[in-house]
Protein backbone atom coordinates (compact mmCIF):
# COMPACT_ATOMS: atom_id res chain seq x y z
CA UNK A 1 0.00 0.00 0.00
CA UNK A 2 2.82 2.41 0.90
CA UNK A 3 4.60 1.55 -2.30
CA UNK A 4 1.44 2.44 -4.28
CA UNK A 5 1.23 5.85 -2.49
CA UNK A 6 4.87 6.61 -3.32
CA UNK A 7 4.27 5.71 -6.95
CA UNK A 8 1.15 7.92 -7.18
CA UNK A 9 2.93 10.85 -5.47
CA UNK A 10 5.88 10.44 -7.83
CA UNK A 11 3.63 10.46 -10.91
CA UNK A 12 1.76 13.54 -9.62
CA UNK A 13 5.06 15.35 -9.01
CA UNK A 14 6.30 14.40 -12.48
CA UNK A 15 3.07 15.63 -14.08
CA UNK A 16 3.35 18.92 -12.14
CA UNK A 17 6.97 19.42 -13.31
CA UNK A 18 6.05 18.72 -16.95
CA UNK A 19 3.07 21.10 -16.75
CA UNK A 20 5.19 23.80 -15.10
CA UNK A 21 7.95 23.51 -17.72
CA UNK A 22 5.40 23.77 -20.54
CA UNK A 23 3.89 26.91 -18.98
CA UNK A 24 7.35 28.38 -18.44
CA UNK A 25 8.24 27.63 -22.05
CA UNK A 26 5.13 29.43 -23.27
CA UNK A 27 5.82 32.56 -21.23
CA UNK A 28 9.42 32.60 -22.52
CA UNK A 29 8.17 32.53 -26.10
CA UNK A 30 5.49 35.21 -25.53
CA UNK A 31 7.65 38.08 -24.33
CA UNK A 32 5.23 40.74 -25.70
CA UNK A 33 2.46 39.74 -23.28
CA UNK A 34 2.58 41.31 -19.81
CA UNK A 35 1.40 39.36 -16.74
CA UNK A 36 -1.62 41.63 -16.51
CA UNK A 37 -2.53 40.98 -20.16
CA UNK A 38 -2.05 37.26 -19.63
CA UNK A 39 -4.42 37.33 -16.64
CA UNK A 40 -7.01 39.29 -18.61
CA UNK A 41 -6.74 36.91 -21.57
CA UNK A 42 -7.06 33.90 -19.27
CA UNK A 43 -10.28 35.32 -17.87
CA UNK A 44 -11.56 35.87 -21.42
CA UNK A 45 -11.84 39.63 -20.96
CA UNK A 46 -10.07 42.45 -22.74
CA UNK A 47 -9.73 45.41 -20.37
CA UNK A 48 -8.47 48.99 -20.73
CA UNK A 49 -8.67 52.30 -18.90
CA UNK A 50 -8.71 55.99 -19.79
CA UNK A 51 -7.25 58.74 -17.58
CA UNK A 52 -10.05 61.30 -17.36
CA UNK A 53 -7.73 64.11 -16.15
CA UNK A 54 -5.62 63.73 -19.30
CA UNK A 55 -8.73 63.50 -21.46
CA UNK A 56 -10.12 66.75 -19.99
CA UNK A 57 -6.80 68.51 -20.53
CA UNK A 58 -6.18 67.32 -24.11
CA UNK A 59 -9.57 66.77 -25.77
CA UNK A 60 -10.06 69.89 -27.94
CA UNK A 61 -13.87 69.81 -27.60
CA UNK A 62 -13.55 69.95 -23.82
CA UNK A 63 -10.90 72.70 -24.03
CA UNK A 64 -13.22 74.80 -26.26
CA UNK A 65 -16.20 74.25 -23.93
CA UNK A 66 -14.12 75.31 -20.92
CA UNK A 67 -12.82 78.44 -22.67
CA UNK A 68 -16.37 79.43 -23.66
CA UNK A 69 -17.60 78.89 -20.09
CA UNK A 70 -14.73 80.94 -18.64
CA UNK A 71 -15.61 83.84 -21.00
CA UNK A 72 -19.30 83.65 -20.09
CA UNK A 73 -18.52 83.48 -16.37
CA UNK A 74 -16.23 86.49 -16.73
CA UNK A 75 -18.96 88.44 -18.59
CA UNK A 76 -21.51 87.59 -15.87
CA UNK A 77 -19.06 88.65 -13.16
CA UNK A 78 -18.30 91.96 -14.92
CA UNK A 79 -22.00 92.72 -15.50
CA UNK A 80 -22.89 92.05 -11.87
CA UNK A 81 -19.88 94.02 -10.59
CA UNK A 82 -20.78 97.06 -12.72
CA UNK A 83 -24.39 97.02 -11.53
CA UNK A 84 -23.33 96.51 -7.89
CA UNK A 85 -20.83 99.42 -8.12
CA UNK A 86 -23.49 101.68 -9.63
CA UNK A 87 -26.01 100.70 -6.93
CA UNK A 88 -23.46 101.27 -4.12
CA UNK A 89 -22.77 104.75 -5.47
CA UNK A 90 -26.50 105.54 -5.47
CA UNK A 91 -26.82 104.23 -1.90
CA UNK A 92 -23.91 106.42 -0.77
CA UNK A 93 -25.47 109.47 -2.48
CA UNK A 94 -28.78 108.70 -0.76
CA UNK A 95 -27.04 108.42 2.63
CA UNK A 96 -25.33 111.82 2.12
CA UNK A 97 -28.63 113.45 1.16
CA UNK A 98 -30.31 112.02 4.28
CA UNK A 99 -27.47 113.31 6.49
CA UNK A 100 -27.64 116.76 4.87
CA UNK A 101 -31.46 116.95 4.92
CA UNK A 102 -31.43 117.39 1.14
CA UNK A 103 -34.87 115.79 0.57
CA UNK A 104 -37.82 118.15 0.39
CA UNK A 105 -39.97 115.81 2.48
CA UNK A 106 -39.91 112.57 4.43
CA UNK A 107 -42.13 111.01 1.71
CA UNK A 108 -39.60 111.90 -0.99
CA UNK A 109 -36.79 110.30 1.06
CA UNK A 110 -38.95 107.17 1.57
CA UNK A 111 -39.65 106.94 -2.17
CA UNK A 112 -35.93 107.11 -2.95
CA UNK A 113 -35.21 104.50 -0.27
CA UNK A 114 -37.90 102.19 -1.73
CA UNK A 115 -36.44 102.66 -5.23
CA UNK A 116 -32.96 101.64 -4.00
CA UNK A 117 -34.36 98.57 -2.18
CA UNK A 118 -36.12 97.56 -5.43
CA UNK A 119 -32.86 98.00 -7.39
CA UNK A 120 -31.06 95.79 -4.86
CA UNK A 121 -33.75 93.09 -5.18
CA UNK A 122 -33.57 93.31 -8.98
CA UNK A 123 -29.80 92.92 -8.85
CA UNK A 124 -30.11 89.85 -6.62
CA UNK A 125 -32.67 88.34 -9.01
CA UNK A 126 -30.42 89.08 -11.98
CA UNK A 127 -27.48 87.49 -10.18
CA UNK A 128 -29.52 84.33 -9.45
CA UNK A 129 -30.79 84.19 -13.03
CA UNK A 130 -27.32 84.57 -14.56
CA UNK A 131 -25.74 82.06 -12.13
CA UNK A 132 -28.51 79.53 -12.83
CA UNK A 133 -28.00 80.07 -16.56
CA UNK A 134 -24.30 79.29 -16.16
CA UNK A 135 -25.08 76.14 -14.16
CA UNK A 136 -27.57 74.94 -16.77
CA UNK A 137 -25.10 75.56 -19.57
CA UNK A 138 -22.38 73.77 -17.62
CA UNK A 139 -24.70 70.76 -17.15
CA UNK A 140 -25.56 70.81 -20.86
CA UNK A 141 -21.84 70.92 -21.72
CA UNK A 142 -21.16 67.98 -19.39
CA UNK A 143 -23.85 65.93 -21.16
CA UNK A 144 -22.45 66.85 -24.59
CA UNK A 145 -18.96 65.91 -23.43
CA UNK A 146 -20.13 62.56 -22.04
CA UNK A 147 -22.22 61.83 -25.15
CA UNK A 148 -19.29 62.57 -27.46
CA UNK A 149 -17.05 60.19 -25.46
CA UNK A 150 -19.70 57.44 -25.37
CA UNK A 151 -20.43 57.75 -29.09
CA UNK A 152 -16.72 57.59 -29.92
CA UNK A 153 -16.06 54.61 -27.61
CA UNK A 154 -18.93 52.62 -29.19
CA UNK A 155 -17.42 53.19 -32.62
CA UNK A 156 -13.85 52.63 -31.41
CA UNK A 157 -14.74 49.38 -29.65
CA UNK A 158 -16.24 47.84 -32.80
CA UNK A 159 -12.68 47.24 -34.00
CA UNK A 160 -10.90 46.90 -30.63
CA UNK A 161 -13.31 44.56 -28.82
CA UNK A 162 -12.79 45.54 -25.17
CA UNK A 163 -15.01 43.89 -22.58
CA UNK A 164 -14.48 46.78 -20.13
CA UNK A 165 -13.08 50.30 -20.41
CA UNK A 166 -12.64 51.97 -17.03
CA UNK A 167 -12.35 55.67 -16.34
CA UNK A 168 -9.60 56.67 -13.94
CA UNK A 169 -9.39 60.01 -12.14
CA UNK A 170 -6.40 60.16 -9.84
CA UNK A 171 -7.03 57.43 -7.25
CA UNK A 172 -10.83 57.54 -7.43
CA UNK A 173 -11.42 54.30 -9.32
CA UNK A 174 -8.21 52.41 -9.96
CA UNK A 175 -5.62 52.17 -7.24
CA UNK A 176 -3.24 50.34 -9.58
CA UNK A 177 -3.32 49.39 -13.24
CA UNK A 178 -0.60 48.16 -15.57
CA UNK A 179 0.19 50.94 -18.07
CA UNK A 180 -0.20 48.36 -20.86
CA UNK A 181 -3.97 48.82 -20.36
CA UNK A 182 -3.83 52.63 -20.66
CA UNK A 183 -5.52 53.64 -23.95
CA UNK A 184 -5.87 57.35 -23.08
CA UNK A 185 -3.62 58.63 -25.90
CA UNK A 186 -5.45 56.53 -28.49
CA UNK A 187 -8.81 57.83 -27.27
CA UNK A 188 -7.69 61.49 -27.14
CA UNK A 189 -6.15 61.25 -30.63
CA UNK A 190 -9.30 59.61 -32.01
CA UNK A 191 -11.62 62.15 -30.39
CA UNK A 192 -9.56 65.09 -31.62
CA UNK A 193 -9.43 63.65 -35.14
CA UNK A 194 -13.26 63.50 -35.16
CA UNK A 195 -13.81 66.95 -33.61
CA UNK A 196 -14.37 69.99 -35.84
CA UNK A 197 -14.54 73.27 -33.91
CA UNK A 198 -17.46 75.58 -34.63
CA UNK A 199 -16.31 78.59 -36.66
CA UNK A 200 -16.62 81.81 -34.66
Amino acid sequence: MNRMNYLMNGLAALAFIVLFSQCAGKTDNQTTSTPAQANAELSGMKIAYVEIDTLLAKYNFCIDLNEAMVKKSENVRMTLNQKATSLNKEKQDFQKKVENNAFLSQDRAQQEYNRLVKLEQDLQELSNKLQNGLMEENNKNSLQFRDSINAFLKEYNKTHGYSLIFSNTGFDNLLYADSAFNITKEIVDGLNARYSPVKK
